[in-house]
């Protein structure tokens, strides 16, 4: 935007409140929408009038500034000016012009007036007047109060060096810390009117243990005291003494009122801005004035009948309006509210704060949380309302984040008071009979002794052994931090490599793979791997296709990785239980279109997909077989529909509410967002998979606090929160940070996905990644909001690069003839069959279900009567990739698997894996043991299969009750020959027909419609008449 276009604010007040507005407008300016000029009636730059006292330690008013010199010298010069000593004296807002004193006319768009507050002073008083009385206000104030106590004060014919304060509260005592550090009284007394002292802070017995500790410092306190006049000497005009109401006089050098403010709203008042009887320019919660593009905020704007005194409510308005002006494009404007009047100050070197609804106790609660049950609030201790805290505030930020998050206390309300007995327990705490896994009742002295005696050296061999995580799984942290601690105690290490393949940990391959540039692999292998001609196994494989993808970006399906790729990445969806895949289109944010909605129900039912609503607010198509895949693509393409990811191990969804588009209650635009993220983060491989989920409010509707990350909307931006997911063992997200601005959301965003990615062990949500994260949230807080490592410039630059290569990889195998091939059923012939046997429910055709009992067959041994060479498949009709390949064959009825793993040769054995009867292992991973035995490992259950045809191991299985039958295969003029027996003989012991899944085998599911009265349709057990 160049400066032409540029809006001009004119902020007329250059005090704390007015500083804070500029310095956070022109952080959240991004799209340089502002030009910015202040007027500020004091001779120099914005100042800390909460720590005035401080001045008389260097008598150098730049020891206050809020800002230096050169932080103001190094704003661009066409962005940003300002003028000292300039009152500015009109506003006109019919013609958008403020005047200056110097008679100069300044024109804005947008005019805010942050003019702050005036001193009182009791003019009704006799001898208001008098020399030697002075305010507590401004630099200026105290300027004059040195140079009088140095020249000006008369202590000639007094008894006693004596200066008087006027007003026991925040600003009383800062006066009379001020006057105590002139070094000038013997005593310093202040005088309040009401019962005790600091009434709007704390309660009487707060402010006796206040008084106390003041009294100590020689500071004498006055209650209930009022004054009738200020007795001056007739000669010099100087105070002498104070005369109070009941005649009593005590003699005073000096005077200082401190008695309260009022708003500075004569220029509001002149402009015809509507004003408040008691002072202030009356807002609304979007701070507007009466007038167009004229607002107020700080200690000169009138809120619901109040104006606030403290800088905090002014730096809060300060936020709303700069956030409103700045950042609300995916979110509704911020609204001012009664702002949370907590307080934590030093007093004459007193610490004292109050939090929350302090005076619960005296006029009863504000509001009232209630329990789940909805009963009201008593005295049962869930609940903290507030408090006082005199000397010891160390605990205020933690106390009153439990008062504003309105919810049940988790501990004891006593522990508040006197503190927690213990912390928390870690696995050298806790004692042999502690239960460590409630479902199996295994305790922390088995899981010990299964390690020590019983040679359980993984984590496997102890769940194995004991039990322990083998049900709910909940206790696995912990089991696996009792395995950590006693592997230890024995002097032993506890391995973290990725497989037998590697010595390295998937955090270290990662590191090694980006620091090397290694791009496939083969390389990867060759230059990290125990054996540089080593395959790769199940586990090794995935994880290292996909950090290429994390780091590189390029297409799964390419001859690279394609070879490394599971199941569902080679073929872009999810196998099912018959070997067809299934469909997520993307729908961002859950947001679709009715013709688009039309073009899958067209899809669907032209080739017959069962369709379903996923939990992620998108459409799930079941039933694609393979070779249909890019043909369906093709057609969801052409509608502008792109691959959903649901078959990769990256980002699913990022689920949302319909937010403030549409609900009553939303405050932000929560699908805007969730489609922003989701399209920004929809192609990014991971160690596992992410989902997201964005709120329009604390209603929660989009469940973003069960999410591997999710915001929810406040009135100040969004809540982050991260590491939650669902599933077996459910993990309620932490909150990384709150009122995160929309502008910040990204950034944020970026760094943790990617320290994510980086950091992760293979296969390793983000709930279990933060559970051992060393340091858990704290650290990670440190790491992503305060970049203690130094590497988040480079955490949201590499993730920017993945962004701008996303790509759909949908789309690539649709433009791509030779990726299509590979979606063939079988490679030597287009002929297509069915493997299991459809039925029909609730009008729509799903899998017969699986049988009860597995084959009792050993297909390893099975005989034949003779076996010749049979010329199977050309060789150029199989994909070969550099880490193994495969193909499906049909021979007769039977469906074979043929693989390719380079050095080693071809093999071949059935495509049916017995263990459910699914011809699926020709689309399974293989690769070698650590013994370099060829494996193949089942797409559905992860059965591995030896596929040599040597007598002993060839068929053999990780199941010992599984087997299959293998053959030998060989390479020929370009030809592939597996040697067969003959057709018939083969088919009656592999044939598809004879093993493929039917409906009548097994019992239909539980008529679930029947169980809850109901026969289809609208249709009751009572009749079917449904008259409303």
């Amino acid at each position: 935007m160049t400066k032409r276009n540029r809006e001009k604010i004119v902020v007329v007040g250059f005090g704390m409140v007015g500083i804070n507005f500029v310095e956070k407008l022109l952080d959240l300016d991004r799209d340089d929408q502002y030009e910015i000029v202040v007027f500020g009636e004091e001779p120099c730059l914005p100042y800390n009038r909460v720590g005035l006292t401080k001045y008389f330690e260097t008598r150098e008013i730049s020891s206050l500034y809020m800002k230096s010199p050169e932080w103001f010298e190094s704003l661009p010069k066409d962005k940003y000016r300002h003028y000292v000593d300039t009152l500015i004296v009109e506003l006109d807002p019919e013609q958008k012009t403020v005047t200056a004193s110097d008679g100069s006319v300044h024109s804005y768009d947008r005019c805010v007036l942050a003019t702050g507050s005036f001193a009182l002073v009791p003019k009704t008083t006799v001898g208001w007047d008098a020399k030697g009385v002075f305010v507590y206000r401004t630099v200026e104030d105290l300027q004059k109060m040195i140079e009088y106590s140095q020249s000006g004060v008369d202590f000639e014919n007094s008894s006693t060096k004596r200066a008087v304060v006027f007003g026991g509260g925040l600003l009383g005592l800062e006066a009379a810390a001020a006057l105590k550090n002139l070094q000038v009284f013997d005593t310093i007394d202040i005088m309040e009117r009401s019962p005790h002292i600091l009434a709007r802070q704390i309660d009487p017995v707060g402010a006796a243990l206040v008084v106390r500790q003041v009294e100590d410092l020689g500071i004498k306190i006055h209650v209930n005291a009022f004054v009738n006049e200020l007795e001056k000497n007739e000669s010099t005009e100087k105070v002498k003494s104070i005369k109070f109401e009941d005649g009593q006089i005590l003699e005073s050098q000096m005077v200082c009122f401190a008695i309260g403010v009022r708003a500075r709203d004569e220029l509001g008042k002149k402009a015809g801005l509507k004003c408040h009887d008691r002072g202030g320019v009356i807002v609304n919660s979007k701070l507007q004035t009466s007038a167009s593009d004229v607002y107020a905020i700080g200690e000169c704007a009138n809120f619901e009948e109040f104006s606030y005194g403290l800088i905090a409510p002014g730096v809060e308005m300060a936020d709303v309006l700069a956030f409103n002006l700045t950042e609300a494009k995916f979110h509704q404007p911020r609204l001012f509210k009664t702002p949370d009047m907590s307080t934590k100050l030093k007093l004459l070197g007193v610490h004292v704060a109050s939090f929350g609804d302090y005076f619960a106790d005296k006029f009863g609660p504000k509001s009232i949380p209630k329990t789940p049950k909805n009963k009201k609030f008593s005295a049962d201790g869930k609940y903290l309302l507030g408090g006082i805290m005199i000397g010891d505030t160390a605990d205020y930020s933690k106390l009153l984040s439990m008062v504003k998050s309105n919810k049940p206390i988790d501990i004891p309300a006593g522990e508040l008071i006197v503190g927690s007995p213990t912390g928390p327990e870690d696995p050298d705490s806790m004692s042999n009979d502690t239960q460590i896994c409630s479902c199996n009742n295994v305790s922390k002295g088995q899981i010990v002794e299964a390690i020590k005696t019983k040679a359980c050296d993984s984590i496997g061999k102890v769940k194995s052994c004991t039990k322990a995580g083998t049900t709910c799984g909940g206790c696995l942290p912990i089991v696996q931090s009792v395995f950590e601690a006693t592997m230890k105690s024995m002097g032993n290490s506890v391995s973290s490599a990725l497989c037998h393949h590697y010595d390295y940990s998937r955090v270290e391959l990662f590191h090694m793979i980006s620091v090397k540039q290694l791009k496939t692999p083969v390389d990867v292998m060759r230059e990290c791997g125990k054996n540089p001609d080593a395959i790769g196994c199940s586990v090794c494989k995935p994880a290292i296709a996909s950090i290429l993808t994390s780091l590189w970006n390029n297409h799964i399906m390419d001859k690279t990785v394609i070879g490394n790729q599971d199941t569902n990445d080679k073929y872009l969806g999810n196998i099912q239980r018959n070997g067809t895949y299934s469909i997520v289109p993307r729908v961002s944010a859950g947001e679709i279109t009715p013709e688009k909605l039309i073009v899958l129900g067209q899809v669907a039912k032209k080739y017959n997909l069962y369709t379903k609503i996923t939990g992620g607010q998108r459409i799930d198509l079941f039933g694609a077989k393979k070779h249909q895949l890019p043909e369906i693509w093709e057609e969801l393409i052409n509608a502008g529909f792109e691959s959903g990811h649901a078959y990769g191990k990256s980002l699913r969804t990022v689920k949302s509410c319909v937010g403030s588009n549409w609900c009553r209650y939303g405050v932000g635009d929560s699908v805007g967002l969730a489609l922003a993220l989701e399209e920004r983060y929809k192609s990014i491989r991971s160690p596992h998979k992410l989902k997201g989920g964005v709120s329009g409010c604390v209603r929660e509707c989009a469940e973003a606090q069960g999410k591997d990350f999710g915001l929810i909307a406040t009135d100040k931006g969004y809540n982050i929160y991260v590491c939650g997911n669902g599933g077996s063992v459910p993990k309620h997200a932490q909150l990384l940070i709150a009122n995160a601005l929309p502008s910040q959301v990204i950034p944020i965003l970026d760094r943790f996905l990617m320290f994510y990615i980086r950091t992760a062990d293979r296969l390793q949500r983000t709930a279990r990644w933060l559970e051992k994260l060393p340091g858990g949230m704290d650290y990670l807080k440190k790491v992503i909001l305060d970049d203690a490592l130094g590497i988040n410039a480079e955490l949201e630059r590499q993730m920017q690069g993945l962004v701008n290569s996303n790509f759909c990889e949908w789309t690539q195998v649709v433009k791509d003839l030779k990726k299509r091939q590979l979606f063939k059923q079988f490679a030597n012939t287009d002929e297509n069959i069915d493997n299991v046997e459809l039925v029909k429910e609730r009008g729509q055709f799903r899998p017969a279900n699986w049988p009860k009992q597995d084959p009792n067959v050993k297909f390893k041994d099975l005989g034949w009567s003779s076996v010749e060479w049979i010329p199977i498949v050309s060789k150029s009709r199989m994909v070969h990739s550099q880490t193994g390949s495969s193909c499906n064959i049909k021979y007769g009825d039977t469906q074979l698997a043929i693989f390719h793993l380079p050095g080693k040769g071809y093999f071949c054995c059935q495509s049916m894996c017995p263990h459910k009867r699914a011809f699926v292992l020709h689309d399974g991973l293989v690769g070698d043991d650590a013994n370099g035995n060829p494996i193949v490992t089942c797409p559905l259950h992860k059965r591995e299969y030896n596929i040599s045809t040597d007598r002993v191991l060839g068929g053999t299985s990780s199941d010992p009750a599984m087997s299959v039958a293998t053959f030998e295969v060989k390479e020929e003029f370009g030809m592939i020959y597996v040697r067969l027996p003959p057709v018939a003989e083969i088919d009656s012991q592999l044939g598809t027909s004879r093993w493929m899944v039917r409906s009548g085998e097994t019992d239909n599911q539980l008529d679930i419609p029947s169980l809850i009265g109901r026969k289809g349709g609208c249709e009751v057990a009572c009749g079917g008449d449904l008259s409303w």
